[in-house]
């Protein structure tokens, strides 16, 4: 193997004037080959300590060419000025000389600098620097934990049949283990649980979900967990509108309690001073908190009114409300009314609903209606449907007298009780609250407490909303659809304009013509229609709930319904990214706050499509969680032949392509005609069927 070239080293190359030739190859002395040979791994030794100071010093030792032998074979002496390669020697020197003056007084200076520092100083140069650290660890990990993600997934590819059901963050049994007590042992405990690294299957006879608006009716029992026994129990108003055969769970209006539930919706409409339900919008009523929604038939039936109805409820194991609810089509999340703020920003419903809904308001002080005060946007309707407003022994009396007493401290107004139901409405001005009597009810929160959009803190013994721009009366506002459109004054709350507004709507408008257009030849692909019948309606039965990841104004959402889809979305708002909830709400739409990084509070297999805009760049930029995580989080929410769209930059969509793999999601990445740097990603996931044991 022939060695590399050295500086000056030519074969065969004789030197004029001399006798014998010093570099002939042929010739060299053994001795010095090996000695060359030394010094070359010499050099180049990674241990070498003298290799810095070697580049600023230079080498000094001897030649082994000989005294007035240079390394290019010439006699030569240092010392003769007149050369100009002695010049430029001694121009080297100098340069050399003042490297090492400078070297030596930045080490001074260093060191002086380092002695005058204060503890605290230090403290702070020290902490930044394990910040550095941290950071650089981060980065290797989510390098590590991405090349890594494959292999993951193929040691543990499906999850066992008792997480079918899996929801982390809401592990009962191991809370009761934390010695998580008072109640609280149902609300949300994230961190403690290590999530699982695998594939949620479907139960073993699941179906495809039936096609809106039949699918609001009628539902397989095989897609929830819930027995007969839950099915026939007493309990809410919706829970006993129920019929169970063999395969399924249809849901009728007859009830034991009430005549049905068109006609205890048109009693609180009347109980407000209206027709029917159908004038709620007219009232200024579009959003509607159901807590404890049983199994969602009152905002099933107001669905057909326009009226947008959230259902909320504690996390059940089995004979769950979100996931009956989330199975008929309808908007709903867990969430319990226990010791920490919903997700949900200030002012941000028309009404809140609770038909035994199983809440004690008059517990703790009365500090969960504060919670609901501050959710309820000014001149909103309180409804409650309880037998304590009916109660004939004296303790129930009592409970039920504190509960009126501290609703007029909230500046609230009983406006009328029939049978168990009762109606209150919120205040419509600051004024009221100015003109209670000294030290009754509690106090205003103040600008440090009364956060816009709180996520999931301690519960407030104050009352919020106060600070906020958005404290406008509800009969103020535009009427549903053009409350969508918020007007310019609105838009200033949030510090845009309306042609952003505008110029965002159009985008989406375009998008989702695109979408559907990519969309419709999937779906019949894989649904084909029999010959002469005409192609349904785009999307067929797959989508009805919609999940944004990144909703950012809401675009996505109002493009939807624009275009006339038979779909409602769930606009999440990333905490890692700027805070439009507040927007999105006051137009009228479905939101939350969450840490995608953490589990999205809803069961398996509850959504049909997921769409995710900016959502890779504004969460890679963090690197707080890995890619792989929050894809196993999409899977997890999603429904058998569910569809994921992706919209990033080529190189994050390039990441998620790989991802899509270890998934064994179908995935096509398609150009933007728009925008050259923008790619999507359209993935969908397989029906894989668990065998029966």
């Amino acid at each position: 193997m022939s060695r590399p070239l050295q500086r000056g080293v030519s074969g065969g190359v004789r030197v004029p004037g001399s006798g014998h030739d010093l570099w002939d190859s042929q010739s060299k002395d053994k001795t010095e080959k090996e000695d060359l040979d030394k010094r070359g791994s010499s050099d180049h030794s990674p241990l070498a300590l003298r290799f810095p100071l070697g580049l600023l010093l230079g080498n000094n030792s001897d030649s082994k060419y000989g005294n007035g032998i240079g390394e290019n074979g010439f006699a030569s002496d240092s010392f003769i000025v007149s050369s100009p390669r002695s010049r430029l020697k001694l121009m080297l020197l100098s340069l050399k000389f003042s490297l090492v003056v400078i070297v030596v007084l930045a080490l001074t200076g260093s060191f002086w600098w380092t002695l005058s520092i204060s503890s605290s100083s230090r403290g702070h140069i020290y902490h930044g620097y394990r910040r550095l650290q941290e950071k650089l660890v981060s980065d290797l990990l989510d390098i590590g934990e991405f090349s890594r993600g494959p292999l993951r997934l193929k040691e543990s590819e499906f999850c066992s049949q008792d997480l079918e059901n899996f929801v982390p963050c809401y592990n009962v049994s191991g809370n009761v283990e934390l010695e998580v007590s008072d109640g609280n042992e149902v609300d949300r405990q994230c961190g403690h649980e290590l999530r699982p690294n695998c594939l949620v299957l479907p139960p073993v006879n699941y179906k495809i979900p039936l096609r809106w608006p039949t699918g609001k009716d009628v539902i397989w029992v095989a897609n929830v967990k819930i027995t007969a026994q839950e099915v026939l129990s007493s309990g809410s108003l919706t829970k006993r509108m129920m019929m169970l055969d063999e395969e399924q769970i249809s849901f009728r209006s007859a009830s034991h309690m009430f005549d049905g539930v068109e006609d205890y919706s048109h009693q609180i409409a009347e109980m407000i001073g209206l027709r029917n339900e159908s004038y709620f919008i007219q009232a200024g009523v579009r959003t509607i908190l159901d807590i404890g929604c049983g199994y969602g038939s009152f905002g099933a039936h107001l669905f057909d009114s326009q009226l947008l109805t959230t259902c909320i409820a504690n996390y059940e194991p089995s004979g769950s409300q979100v996931q009956l609810t989330l199975e008929r089509g309808l908007p709903a999340m867990i969430a319990s009314f226990t010791s920490k703020q919903l997700p949900f920003s200030s002012l941000s419903f028309d009404m809140l609903h609770c038909a035994r809904c199983g809440i004690e308001w008059d517990q703790k002080d009365g500090i969960l209606l504060i919670e609901a005060d501050r959710l309820l946007k000014p001149g909103g309707y309180f409804v409650w449907t309880s037998p304590l407003t009916n109660a004939r022994n004296k303790e129930n009396q009592k409970r039920w007298k504190f509960i009126q007493d501290f609703t007029l401290t909230l500046c609230w107004e009983l406006l009328s009780q029939q049978d168990e139901t009762v109606v209150w409405k919120k205040t419509s001005k600051k004024s009221c609250y100015a003109s209670r009597k000294s030290g009754s009810g509690p106090s205003l929160c103040g600008r440090g407490i009364d956060v816009e959009s709180p996520y999931y803190r301690e519960l407030q013994n104050c009352i919020g909303g106060m600070q906020s721009a958005r404290w406008v009366p509800i009969e103020k506002r535009e009427r549903w659809p053009s409350r969508a459109n918020l007007n310019k004054k609105e838009l200033a709350i949030y510090g845009l304009q309306p042609d952003e507004l505008s110029e965002d709507s159009d985008s989406w408008k375009t998008a989702i013509q695109n979408y559907w257009s990519l969309l419709s030849p999937l779906i019949f692909s894989d649904h084909p229609k029999r010959p002469g019948d005409e192609d349904p309606s785009p999307p067929y039965n797959m989508l009805r709930n919609v999940l944004d990841m990144n909703a950012h104004f809401g675009g996505f959402n109002s493009a939807l319904l624009q275009a006339r889809k038979s779909v409602w979305v769930m606009n999440v708002v990333p905490i890692s990214g700027p805070n439009y909830l507040p927007l999105i709400q006051d137009r009228g739409f479905v939101g939350v706050l969450h840490d995608w990084c953490e589990a999205f509070p809803t069961y398996p297999r509850t959504y049909d499509l997921v769409h995710a805009a900016g959502f890779l760049s504004l969460e890679t930029e963090q690197h707080r969680c890995t890619m792989l995580d929050m894809f196993l989080e999409i899977d997890r929410i999603l429904r058998p032949e569910g569809w994921v769209i992706i919209r990033d930059t080529v190189p994050l969509i390039e990441s998620a392509r790989a991802l899509t793999a270890q998934l064994k999601w179908d995935a096509r990445v398609i150009e933007v005609e728009s925008d050259s740097d923008q790619r999507l990603l359209i993935c969908q996931k397989p029906f894989f069927k668990r065998q029966a044991s």
